[in-house]
């Protein structure tokens, strides 16, 4: 704590320079295709403990252990099922997050004293390099104050932490922008506990069978708090065909409104128009901490369609409308 936040580029040197704050057992603010996250040594408790500490994140919140291979994983996981090994040949590296069955190493920081524990190999050639030069496995949730808007870009987690990350690795904007899938594959079935990139379907097509879509009550994992990924300013999420009517009757009102969706709205304290639900996802939380900086009060999302990607956005905004 208290430390001076230093902004490093992705040189060999450089990441080296950041692997080696981690295994003194330090915070790092790690580039991955989803969000940036806050890396710390996952096999040091007391490296994990500054993570919850930094974040405010309550100590029973699990957090993901990111490994730079399949091959990896059994040093993680008490088994690696069929299931998992098929999905990591087809979505590793990649903004997929498996929950398995933890092997004896893992520590309870990790897990929130659960008996699983969740896994992914990130898709960005920054964090496996870091990963590889470190040479283990990094607990990395996302790289912000718990509960709020996460990092897309290193400046976000300069502003979010600074002083209380040891470095940032500037690995560019995050091309996915959202949080990565979870499925749970520690059951009968497969069962998604948070939509992402990958989906539902994609998985069904790899192994041949159903996924279940709706998380058990009963699992911890990242993300699920009902409220969660919220701005500042309150956010109203709105059909798509009524939202913009809905904006301007509260500029209207006097209220000071950002807007997000497909359309084109000039006029408003902040505006941001989405080509595509990929274009939604890496640009959303960005879009949160522009209308934030603007001083909007009011945030109009129009939302999603409920499909592919949609689901995934729709989940986040939901979450942080409450």
């Amino acid at each position: 704590m208290g430390e001076v936040t230093r902004i490093l580029g992705t040189t060999e040197g450089e990441i080296a320079q950041a692997a080696a704050l981690l295994r003194q057992g330090r915070l790092v603010g790690m580039p991955t295709e989803t969000v940036y996250g806050l890396a710390a040594d996952a096999s040091s408790a007391d490296a994990v403990g500054r993570i919850f500490a930094a974040k405010g994140r309550p100590a029973t919140h699990p957090v993901i252990v990111h490994v730079a291979g399949l091959e990896a994983l059994p040093e993680w996981v008490a088994e690696v099922p069929e299931a998992a090994r098929r999905l990591g040949e087809a979505f590793w590296p990649g903004p997929l997050t498996m929950v398995l069955r933890r092997s004896a190493r893992v520590p309870d920081a990790v897990t929130g004293g659960q008996d699983t524990v969740a896994v992914r190999v990130p898709g960005h050639p920054v964090a496996l390099a870091l990963l590889r030069a470190f040479g283990g496995g990094l607990a990395a949730p996302s790289a912000n104050r718990f509960g709020a808007v996460s990092p897309t870009r290193a400046e976000h987690v300069a502003r979010d932490l600074d002083g209380v990350v040891a470095a940032v690795v500037d690995g560019g904007a995050c091309e996915v922008g959202i949080e990565s899938t979870i499925v749970d594959l520690t059951g009968p079935v497969a069962r998604v506990l948070r939509p992402g990139a990958v989906t539902a379907e994609a998985m069904e097509a790899v192994l041949g069978e159903a996924v279940a879509r709706a998380p058990s009550e009963a699992v911890r994992a990242p993300g699920l708090l009902p409220s969660h990924y919220k701005p500042r300013a309150r956010v109203e999420l709105v059909p798509a065909e009524t939202a913009l009517a809905r904006a301007t009757a509260l500029a209207e009102q006097g209220r000071s409104v950002a807007y997000l969706g497909r359309l084109e709205a000039p006029g408003f304290t902040s505006t941001r128009a989405f080509a595509s639900d990929e274009a939604f996802a890496r640009g959303l939380y960005a879009a949160f901490r522009e209308a934030d900086d603007a001083g909007a009060e009011v945030i109009v999302v129009a939302a999603p369609e409920a499909e592919g990607l949609g689901v995934a956005l729709l989940d986040r905004l939901r979450r942080a409308a409450r």
